[in-house]
């Protein structure tokens, strides 16, 4: 019987990284050169729903936004905020999204420590009344992590000021807001002491080279398992890989993931194959003079090629 998938990759990555012991390893990893700053179990769980009203004047607008993961470590009466987010695509307001997530979070406390002193009427001074904080009241630190799991570099700004338009002489007067960003392309330098983050990188990063042999060697005689398997089929988005793995599953074996890996192996192989041949196809007719209609058409009829993803062949190599 045919399983039904409904696994949504979004959910399966927020769930592999809401475990505590991956959570800290990454941050501590990518930020603070693998010393252990963020413990697992110092981890809390904090609401990742930061929508809010702003209100400026008599105009009210409402801001929502749900952020991926959101952890709190607490260290004696004060605490730290650690924001996690996955994106699959380059986006070229990636550091504005940051900004305004982390300004939200900001907002939140300052609306809970408000409300707390107006209730309370913990002030002394007019000051202190207007602005709904007393002289001593501080916001606590926001810190926010951006996972790219995407095939190309990316190209995108890394800050706010990269995305601004401004003479030179301007720029020092700007406030700017950086991105922390990972690539996972590009984490080969990166050692995680947590196997589960090791194996999915150095998996995603041999699919994406076409590195068939690290491939081979990172599954080979090695039992994964059937969650690391979900993430990387909706990491390189491959609904086979999710299919292969949750038949694995059903059968019991959830243990070995072998099976899923080989089979994807060989279907990777064949489609690089394919291309192989599509390429030299439209280089052949581009050497003879065809026009691109017929080599469309040619396309379409030999390779069993949909229109738009024709089109695209021809424009990757034409």
């Amino acid at each position: 019987m045919a399983i039904k998938n409904n696994v949504k990759p979004d959910t399966v990555l927020k769930t592999f990284w809401k475990n505590n012991q991956r959570f800290a390893d990454l941050f501590n990893t990518v930020l603070f050169e693998g010393n252990p700053i963020l413990k697992p179990n110092d981890l809390k769980e904090v609401d990742t729903d930061v929508s809010s009203i702003i209100k400026f004047n008599n105009h009210a607008d409402t801001v929502q936004r749900i952020l991926d993961v959101v952890r709190k470590t607490a260290y004696g009466i004060d605490f730290i905020i650690w924001s996690l987010e996955n994106q699959e695509n380059i986006h070229y307001a990636m550091p504005l999204r940051h900004m305004v997530a982390d300004s939200l979070i900001y907002l939140k406390e300052y609306n809970e420590i408000t409300t707390k002193n107006r209730n309370g009427k913990n002030f002394d001074t007019s000051d202190e009344f207007l602005s709904g904080l007393q002289k001593g009241d501080r916001l606590h630190p926001v810190i926010s992590l951006c996972i790219y799991y995407g095939k190309e570099d990316w190209d995108g700004p890394f800050n706010l000021v990269d995305m601004l338009i401004m003479p030179e002489y301007l720029k020092p007067l700007v406030s700017d807001y950086k991105m922390n960003l990972i690539q996972v392309r590009k984490s080969e330098d990166l050692c995680f002491k947590d196997q589960d983050i090791n194996n999915l990188f150095e998996l995603i990063r041999s699919i994406y080279n076409k590195d068939y042999n690290s491939f081979q060697r990172m599954y080979k005689n090695k039992e994964l398992s059937t969650e690391l398997g979900l993430t990387l089929g909706s990491v390189v988005n491959s609904q086979r890989i999710i299919n292969q793995v949750l038949a694995v599953k059903e059968k019991g074996s959830d243990s070995n993931m072998t099976d899923p890996f080989e089979e994807m192996l060989e279907e990777m192989k064949k489609q690089e194959g394919k291309k192989a041949k599509i390429e030299g196809t439209i280089h052949t007719c581009k050497k003879f003079h065809i026009t691109q209609e017929e080599t469309l058409k040619n396309l379409i009829e030999e390779f069993t090629l949909s229109e738009d993803k024709a089109k695209e062949y021809i424009k990757m190599y034409w």
